[in-house]
């Protein structure tokens, strides 16, 4: 009998070995997934933009990604349904129709997102990739300001020191870069490197309002992330189909929704599409410091890779300030928990620092895209 015990608790400890290695290399795939999608957008909208040739319409791109993403979204509730129809459009209903109040709480978050993504191909068309990748930061600090003002969050000392490093570093790169520019924009009429940097600002403020206005009204809320996604695509479809007939109407109706589609613009859309949506997936197996080293990893990796696509000239000042922000995006994301443990370490209980853990998580979100924080409102 003892040795059924002890053949029992070998095997029980073998499966939790295994468990912790699956999990372990999970977190690590986790970490490439957050890495390659922050950089390759950035980087594939970035060419796309710099192409000789007919451009196609970042409006048209919005509403094709905010389409494809719907439409996935619901196979993926279908799938949910064990593929039975009827019983799938009955909770789509109930949802979206019935439950129109709980819909139209997603109408300003997905206007502000819509207006985020429109944006986002503004300032990609106007700026070096690298620095959009390190001004783009700074919705770290507009989601910090908007979660102390409208959630009452309190922020660490380290945090608060790092959203000042963030700024400065954001400052010293915009310092490097005023009256300098990439080689293709100088000789490309059609980009202004002012009107891409209030684009990236506009962006990033819109980015904090909306995650933590979105948190604040849908916190409790029983949804899953899939149906959340439906019901802010549908907004979405519909707000930018409605800012591409205001600023591209004739343009389209003359030259057609998809004119200037080639196979690169269309990694472009689906990477805008799925990437958040696959985001939102593997980001339940990275923990913070691990996010926050994604984020930080995939700056370097945009300024070199802009190093040999767009002929960008790494200074010393560009440096500087993008060492600052890499600095900063990892001190922002240390947990509560590891900040408070260094400085108190005798008096911490392992109650106090689950508690800890917690809330660092929770403040964390300003790392997360788009989809990412959908989820968590879910």
């Amino acid at each position: 009998m003892a040795a059924g015990s002890d053949s029992q608790a070998a095997e029980e400890k073998t499966k939790s070995r295994s468990q912790s290695e699956v999990h372990r290399r999970l977190k690590y795939i986790s970490l490439a997934v957050l890495v390659v999608q922050n950089a390759s957008l950035i980087l594939s909208i970035r060419y796309v933009r710099t192409l000789p040739g007919d451009r196609f319409f970042t409006t048209s791109a919005v509403v094709m990604a905010e389409v494809l993403k719907v439409v996935t979204c619901l196979f993926i509730v279908l799938l949910q349904r064990k593929f039975h129809v009827k019983d799938t459009v009955c909770f789509l209903v109930d949802s979206i129709v019935f439950q129109y109040k709980d819909t139209l709480k997603l109408a300003v978050p997905s206007l502000i997102y819509t207006l985020q993504n429109n944006l986002q191909y503004v300032a990609i068309s106007n700026l070096p990739a690298a620095t959009f990748q390190v001004t783009y930061q700074l919705k770290i600090l507009t989601t910090a300001l908007f979660s102390v003002m409208m959630l009452r969050k309190t922020l660490s000392r380290v945090q608060w020191v790092s959203l000042l490093l963030l700024f400065a570093g954001v400052a010293v790169v915009q310092l490097e870069q005023e009256g300098k520019k990439e080689a293709s924009v100088s000789e490309d009429s059609h980009q202004s490197y002012l009107v891409g940097l209030v684009a990236v600002v506009i962006s990033c403020l819109s980015s904090g309002f909306a995650g933590v206005y979105f948190e604040k009204i849908l916190k409790g809320s029983s949804a899953s992330v899939w149906m959340r996604n439906v019901q802010l695509g549908i907004f979405g479809t519909a707000l930018g189909a409605l800012g591409l007939w205001w600023n591209d109407g004739a343009a389209v109706a003359e030259r057609g929704f998809l004119f200037g589609y080639t196979g690169t613009v269309w990694c472009v859309i689906f990477n805008q599409a799925f990437g958040g949506l696959l985001v939102a997936v593997v980001v339940k197996y990275a923990d913070n410091i691990l996010k926050g080293f994604a984020t930080s990893f995939s700056i370097i990796v945009s300024t070199v890779m802009s190093v040999y696509l767009f002929g960008f000239r790494v200074d010393l000042l560009f440096t500087v300030g993008a060492g600052l922000v890499i600095g900063a995006v990892y001190m922002y994301s240390l947990p509560k928990a590891t900040v408070a443990s260094s400085s108190s370490l005798s008096s911490s209980s392992a109650t106090s620092l689950s508690s800890q853990r917690t809330d660092g998580g929770a403040e964390m979100e300003a790392f997360l895209p788009k989809c990412s924080a959908k989820q968590k409102g879910s």
